[in-house]
């Protein structure tokens, strides 16, 4: 299984313990609209809430040093954005993500 299917079974299922396997404890999410950077623990807490509900994931490129992903991401507010991500590996762990997101009107 590749690391990005691993990842979004692990979100999906709020599987806490793969998460903390998943996400190398250098990881950092930064997210360039706000310039806000999340770190493992913010990003699995995030997840565990239930706030990040992931549709129509689409894997655009992977191989052993980054994964490319396009996906629709419902939060819990309502609000629907189209996100890009791109995935950094290090060690078969996740130690980065960057996005691009287009929020898209109800």
């Amino acid at each position: 299984m590749s690391i990005l299917a691993k990842m979004d079974a692990a979100m999906t299922a709020k599987d806490e313990a793969a998460m903390n396997e998943i996400f190398h404890d250098d990881y950092k999410f930064t997210m360039h609209a706000s310039g806000k950077v999340m770190r493992k623990a913010d990003v699995i807490k995030w997840a565990m809430s239930g706030d990040i509900n992931k549709d129509k994931i689409r894997v655009l490129f992977e191989n052993d040093e980054i994964g490319v992903e396009h996906s629709f991401v419902t939060f819990n507010d309502s609000n629907t954005e189209a996100v890009m991500a791109v995935y950094k590996y290090q060690d078969g762990k996740v130690v980065s993500l960057e996005t691009g997101a287009t929020k898209i009107p109800k």
